[in-house]
């Protein structure tokens, strides 16, 4: 913004009538016109908006007067600590704005010294160099950093009101950064001058757009829609439909090898997402990688559920789910057992499976592998803040309303996990900018959410991670009482560094309390998604491994050994100790199973249904 600032430098004795007359191009006349009409289009939209309980859109009134008692009451026992905090505080603001001050009166367009950390949202030269918005950012740093001091230091509430008081704190601040207003953007004020209000017409047609295509509610579209297709650019690996039923698809994978083990492998996704997030491109395609090992590879490609699915509960996904798709790749093989993986909420279900396997006597599965997946749920990192009553009940009176969970729910609390990356940058590309969605396939994947039936949303929420009945001891499916301690197959878990969603602490946590005597626990860098898809090819996120898991989480990771670079070749070494000797490869399907179409399927692009 510094060329704006030296071109208004010659117009200071203009008066108020020669700016009312100056004439402005026809294309920012039309670009005016253009955002008068959109804006029509906006208002209308938002009439459209649907009601929505206020307890989903953020926390009840009870956690501020929680917050507000807690501050009044350490307030008046320890007054010179509150006073000491409010002192440094306007301390380092008087400071900042003495020094921008100065640089002023020495006649110096430029910034003050700024010794504040890396921050992508403040990445555009103008935030450091332009003295105005440094001086903007600088504020909100010291601001940023004041509640969050604030918040640390409030004692009296209870741990879980206190992680709660923390997120919704950092939510708000996040929300207030300047780069999220038009009027304090360096980098958006540029471009639509450059571009004669062009960037902000395109930007404004983004946002009605994305108003339009979610009836009222804004969801920030994040990848460009018409450059994937699932089964032409995305999910291309060769296979086969070979059962279905009203819950899931059962793909089987064609093989690339002439010999493969004898066990065969069955992959279990989560149903809130889609299961192409194993199979995206085939540079980075983890079905793809497993086949080209020598497996006889299946995957489950679960229904996305409408009212007709609303009694559908735990125990159907555990009986028609995971019992049936188990039963099915038995006979399509020949096979007495399986090697299974679930992934997230698929993982937990996973371990369900497995217990009441063991109390059923069925050894059917030889090992199994979880991607991320919380078993105990005592302390389930940044997503507790949404497992208090008030958020739970909300949505109870949701899914009874509807027969199910709108997968927009869902997608916008896992994304306000990461709000920074999923809604505050997205949105100032596309809305402030006038830019393009990308052409990202994690990110269209991301934007591709399921519904939840009615019934399993409720029993996941409240009797997993709200009660903890599996870790307890006390959850009770199909007519058994399930415990950790009843899972004894040979386990391998991976658990992700940095992940928002499935702490890796709390993964560790319950696979430690699973009775199985081998266990093997692999943490791996980055996050929830990033951590999993991390092909070997692409050498960038290392992972650490130790055999002692008779410690605490910090305790294990303290001890253990860092290893460059992707872990699924480490997977696949352990997965071969289980996975029996080699034979001919299996073609998809059998007399019995014969092919209903290609893979993906139907069901993932929502096509069919029954």
């Amino acid at each position: 913004m510094l060329h704006l600032h030296n071109s208004y430098a010659g117009t200071e004795k203009m008066t108020t009538d020669d700016r009312e007359t100056t004439p402005q191009s026809p294309v920012m006349n039309a670009n005016l016109a253009k955002i008068e009409a959109l804006s029509q289009r906006l208002v209308a939209a938002f009439a459209n908006k649907k009601d929505i309980d206020a307890s989903l859109q953020g926390p009840g009134e009870d956690l501020y007067m929680k917050a507000a008692s807690a501050y009044m009451t350490q307030a008046m026992a320890d007054p010179a600590k509150m006073i000491e905090q409010q002192v440094s505080y306007w301390g380092k603001s008087l400071t900042h704005y003495i020094e921008a001050q100065e640089m002023l009166a020495q006649g110096k367009l430029q910034a003050p010294a700024d010794d504040t950390p890396n921050d992508r949202r403040f990445s555009d030269p103008a935030w450091a160099e332009n003295p105005y918005f440094n001086f903007l950012k600088q504020q909100y740093l010291t601001n940023s950093q004041a509640v969050s001091d604030l918040v640390d230091n409030i004692e009296g509430m209870e741990p879980d009101d206190k992680k709660r008081l923390d997120y919704f704190s950092r939510q708000i601040v996040a929300m207030m950064s300047p780069a999220n207003f038009l009027g304090t953007n360096p980098q958006a004020l540029t471009k639509a001058v450059e571009t004669e209000g062009q960037s902000l017409v395109d930007g404004l047609e983004n946002l009605v757009r994305d108003l339009e295509d979610n009836g009222g509610d804004l969801v920030v579209t994040l990848a460009d829609k018409g450059a994937f297709h699932v089964g032409e650019n995305l999910a291309t690996t060769k296979g086969s439909v070979v059962f279905r039923n009203p819950l899931f698809e059962l793909i089987q994978y064609a093989p690339t090898t002439e010999k493969v083990h004898k066990t065969p492998l069955i992959i279990f996704p989560p149903w809130i997402n889609r299961f192409y997030i194993m199979d995206l491109k085939e540079k980075n395609s983890l079905v793809k990688w497993i086949v080209d090992q020598g497996y006889t590879l299946f995957v489950v490609s679960w229904v996305d559920p409408d009212a007709s699915y609303a009694d559908y509960g735990m125990d159907s996904y555990v009986e028609q789910g995971f019992l049936t798709a188990i039963d099915e790749v038995k006979k399509i093989t020949g096979e007495k057992k399986v090697n299974a993986v679930g992934y997230c909420i698929a993982g937990t279900t996973l371990g369900l499976t497995l217990s009441l396997m063991s109390k059923r006597r069925d050894t059917s599965i030889k090992s199994a592998t979880f991607f991320t997946a919380l078993t105990d749920f005592s302390d389930p990192g940044e997503f507790g803040v949404f497992l208090d009553d008030s958020f739970v009940d909300g949505i109870e009176d949701e899914v009874k309303k509807h027969g199910y969970l709108d997968s927009y729910f869902m997608a916008r609390t896992f994304s306000f996990l990461r709000s920074n990356d999923l809604i505050y940058t997205p949105a100032i590309r596309s809305y402030m900018l006038g830019e393009a969605p990308p052409a990202f396939d994690l990110l269209f994947w991301n934007g591709d959410g399921a519904n939840l039936p009615a019934r399993m949303s409720i029993e996941y929420l409240r009797g997993l991670c709200q009660e903890n009945r599996f870790a307890r001891g006390t959850m009770e499916i199909l007519d058994e009482v399930l415990s950790l301690n009843d899972v004894n197959v040979p386990i391998c878990a991976i658990a992700c560094e940095t992940d928002h969603i499935a702490a890796w602490t709390s993964s560790y946590a319950g696979i430690a309390q699973m009775g199985s005597h081998d266990k093997t626990f692999i943490l791996s860098e980055s996050g929830h998604i990033a951590g999993i898809v991390n092909p070997p090819s692409r050498n960038k996120y290392g992972h650490y491994t130790n055999p002692d898991m008779g410690v605490a989480a910090d305790d294990w990771k303290a001890g253990a050994t860092f290893h460059e670079g992707s872990w699924w070749p480490r997977w696949g070494k352990w997965l071969k100790t289980h996975s029996g000797t080699k034979v001919d490869a299996r073609m998809p399907g059998d007399s019995t199973h014969p092919i209903l179409v290609p893979a993906p399927g139907t069901y993932v692009t929502g096509h069919a249904k029954t």
